[in-house]
């Protein structure tokens, strides 16, 4: 069975206005977010779901799911705010999503295959597609895979970045740890700043990129989880339900183990203005080695 691949894609629309995450970065055009298309079609993937909202869905499918309909089979859910369990509804003066959990749990009735899940706009590479399409062979029942990069190949030189760094034991993943103000110093070494202290890392910590990979019956765990946190927390108007912490909540209580995979490949964002040039110079260096065809399309 082959896998699917989700990409939660819901906040292209806000965070940069209209669709400007599709900024052409390779040497022809192409967008980070089709690189990922690319590798996972070339890594046996079957299926794409696309998590949008539903107010730029035909801006999205024009710009964005046409190029791929003649290559991969393409879908849609939609994440809203209001698409809530029944008994639920919208806290007066609540305006956002619940968070990439909901994103998620938009592809229930989509999804019936092991699947991935990524964040649109970033740039996971080759590696990471084999690696995690690999990893589903090898899940026992109840088990989900996580890829994890090294910390060094994650890192901005034109700033801070937070990152999950992640505890491992016998290659299962036992913590994720979130750390903000990750930055690289002027001699090269690696640190994090909290409490206005600066603590030292070596670069070769495994940290999430949010590239988890899940049997298809997590969709039905997320359902009952949903509702769970919606009575927990569903009355706050900023409450978010992060597909990290609803995995180490399952962790912790026994419901799953993650098997920890790792790929030596460069993961790439644009996480501030100035990073877009050794973006743009990376992508083309690998078209250059061969590692893509010379147009990532023919």
């Amino acid at each position: 069975m082959k896998p699917t691949l989700v990409i939660m894609a819901a906040g292209m629309g806000s965070r940069y206005g209209g669709l400007k995450q599709m900024d052409p970065l390779g040497p022809h055009g192409e967008t980070l977010l089709e690189y990922s298309i690319h590798d996972a079609i070339q890594a046996g993937f079957g299926k794409v779901v696309f998590v949008i909202r539903s107010d730029f869905e035909t801006e999205f499918k024009e710009q964005v799911g046409s190029k791929f309909a003649d290559r991969i089979e393409v879908q849609y859910a939609f994440q809203a705010l209001e698409n809530l369990p029944e008994g639920f509804s919208v806290p007066e003066g609540r305006t956002k999503p619940w968070g990439t959990g909901q994103a998620v749990l938009a592809c229930k009735d989509l999804v019936n295959e092991p699947f991935c899940v990524q964040n649109a706009d970033d740039f996971y590479g080759a590696a990471a597609y084999r690696t995690i399409a690999e990893g589903f062979q090898q899940l026992a029942d109840g088990e989900s895979c996580m890829v994890g990069y090294l910390l060094k190949n994650t890192l901005s030189p034109h700033g801070s970045v937070s990152r999950g760094v992640c505890a491992t034991a016998n290659g299962y993943l036992t913590e994720v740890v979130e750390r903000t103000h990750i930055e690289t110093t002027q001699t090269g070494s690696v640190r994090f700043i909290e409490n206005g202290v600066a603590v030292d890392m070596t670069g070769d910590e495994l940290v999430s990129m949010n590239f988890w990979g899940f049997a298809p019956a997590m969709l039905n765990t997320l359902e009952e989880k949903f509702i769970a946190f919606l009575k927990e927390k569903g009355g706050e108007l900023k409450s978010e339900w992060y597909i990290p912490n609803i995995v180490t909540d399952m962790m912790d209580g026994g419901e799953t183990r993650v098997k920890m995979l790792s790929c030596d490949s460069q993961w790439f964002g644009v996480t501030y203005p100035e990073d877009r040039p050794t973006v743009v110079a990376a992508l083309k260096a690998m078209h250059d080695a061969g590692e893509y065809p010379a147009k990532l399309w023919d």
